[in-house]
């Protein structure tokens, strides 16, 4: 396992999405976390903050096929997953395939549409295939969705339910920039910034990545330590639904490719700690918590609270 080309991916990914995305190296890194662990983002905050042009960026940078799905109220699941029409050439009929069969998906806006067409992901991203009139057919790999929402609107929204919610990831939010990054991407926005982007990484490289990064390990401390953190969501005091074993699972994938990122073939509880509220703060249900500000807060509290384990292990 060579460790050195999961920094140099990081580096790569980082150093070119951040010719656009000005100031968000730590969400750029959460998104590249969550490529090697083969899961998909939610990235939520209010309009304007560069979520599609950071999704775009990245999927540029990797050189893979990209669709872009703009949900609205009257799209149906048949417009994303495919159908099946009649071809009068050939008498028979034949399989149109939809905007999923591709390798990175962005779903924009994905609360304006109903939760009919929100379903029809669930298999898509669980499962990683669609099943159209009985025929179930496997989808693109490696395949991703990032998907955006703004947390602010209401009007003409449907709130996705949890098992929509945890099927995601991560659920990541970008926050304002500062002054003087603020007067970086004005000047940097005249023109198509996304022109500056260019591919950077061959598949061949991404398949070995793909490939390696469930080689890292966990000492049994430390996977006591991710455990503890996910059980004391579920008995907090406030907190009505606690994080499923998909949601420890996915902590785990999470903090394995964290570590290859960083240099290491094994987790250590820090790892975890970086990970977790991300991983975990869409995850809950809890009494007052109705922001993703909020959800972030209590998680770092539950982590800070969770004994570390040793440094000798």
């Amino acid at each position: 396992m060579n460790l050195q080309r999961f920094v140099d991916f990081k580096e790569k990914i980082v150093n070119n999405v951040s010719k656009v995305i000005i100031g968000k190296e730590n969400e750029i890194m959460l998104i590249i976390v969550s490529f090697l662990s083969g899961g998909h983002v939610l990235l939520e905050d209010i309009p304007g903050m560069g979520k599609t042009m950071m999704i775009k960026a990245f999927s540029r940078t990797l050189d893979l096929p990209f669709k872009r799905i703009q949900f609205t109220p009257d799209l149906l699941p048949s417009d994303i997953t495919g159908i099946n029409f009649y071809n009068q050439k050939t008498g028979d009929f034949q399989f149109r395939e939809g905007p999923l069969f591709s390798n990175i998906v962005l779903i924009d806006e994905i609360n304006r549409a109903t939760p009919r067409t929100q379903s029809s992901l669930l298999e898509a991203m669980e499962e990683k295939q669609i099943t159209a009139d009985g025929e179930t057919r496997k989808l693109h790999m490696p395949f991703m969705v990032l998907a955006t929402q703004n947390p602010v609107e209401s009007y003409g929204t449907f709130p996705l339910p949890e098992a929509q919610l945890d099927r995601f990831f991560m659920r990541i939010k970008l926050g304002y920039p500062t002054k003087e990054e603020e007067k970086i991407i004005i000047k940097k926005n005249i023109g198509n910034p996304l022109e500056n982007i260019k591919a950077i990484v061959n598949y061949e490289e991404l398949d070995y990545l793909l490939l390696q990064v469930s080689k890292v390990s966990i000492h049994e401390e430390v996977m006591d330590y991710l455990v503890n953190i996910v059980s004391q969501t579920r008995n907090k005091d406030g907190i009505e639904l606690g994080v499923s074993p998909r949601g420890s699972i996915a902590l785990f994938k999470a903090s394995q490719a964290y570590a290859a990122i960083s240099g290491r073939d094994y987790i250590t509880p820090e790892d975890i700690k970086m990970m977790a509220p991300y991983i975990l703060n869409h995850r809950i249900i809890a009494r007052g918590v109705n922001s993703i500000e909020d959800s972030l807060q209590l998680i770092k509290g539950i982590v800070e609270e969770t004994e570390v384990p040793l440094e000798n292990i």
